[in-house]
């Protein structure tokens, strides 16, 4: 192990600090003067670790959500492509209660899209503001979640993916 040169200093010293007191007529005993021509004993070996280098370890990968079951990720919202359809949204309402008349016509002004297992659908219907509706589920068995001028409720923001949030302004 090597010393740095600040740990040599207290022994370059000492013999100009012996001359020192021995010159100003000091009482004190002359301090021994180190031979010059041998080396300084090492130092006891300290209990310092060697030193490691380690492979570098890339940074991390952006987290990415993968697709769900219905293979729609919840990192956005997508149209749903016919799975499901904008008629089995409407007859899922319809189903629910007594939000759609049955002989009221409505048509889907936006989706159904998808994020996750999740869907959103704004419905139109005739003399009314747009209804926005929440369903979950796969097409084959979808399931009634919400419906309303705010679709925003504990269960949709408790559930839903946060782009589905973000698409019905929660």
């Amino acid at each position: 192990m090597r010393l740095g040169a600040a740990a040599l200093l207290p022994f370059a010293l000492l013999p100009v600090l012996a001359g020192c007191i021995h010159e100003s007529g000091g009482d004190g005993p002359l301090l021994p003067t180190p031979p010059t021509s041998s080396p300084l004993p090492p130092p006891p070996a300290l209990n310092a670790p060697e030193p490691t280098t380690t492979a570098p370890v890339p940074p991390p990968s952006v987290p990415t959500t993968p697709p769900s079951p219905s293979g729609f990720s919840e990192s956005y919202v997508v149209p749903c492509g016919g799975r499901p359809s904008a008629s089995q949204v409407i007859a899922v309402v319809r189903r629910h209660g007594s939000l759609l008349a049955a002989g009221v016509p409505v048509s889907a002004t936006t989706g159904p899209l998808c994020s996750g297992i999740w869907q959103y659908t704004v419905l139109a219907v005739p003399d009314h503001e747009p209804l926005q509706v929440v369903t979950k589920g796969s097409p084959s068995a979808l399931q009634f979640v919400t419906a309303g001028t705010n679709v925003c409720t504990v269960d949709v923001r408790a559930g839903a993916p946060v782009a589905l949030l973000t698409t019905a302004n929660c």
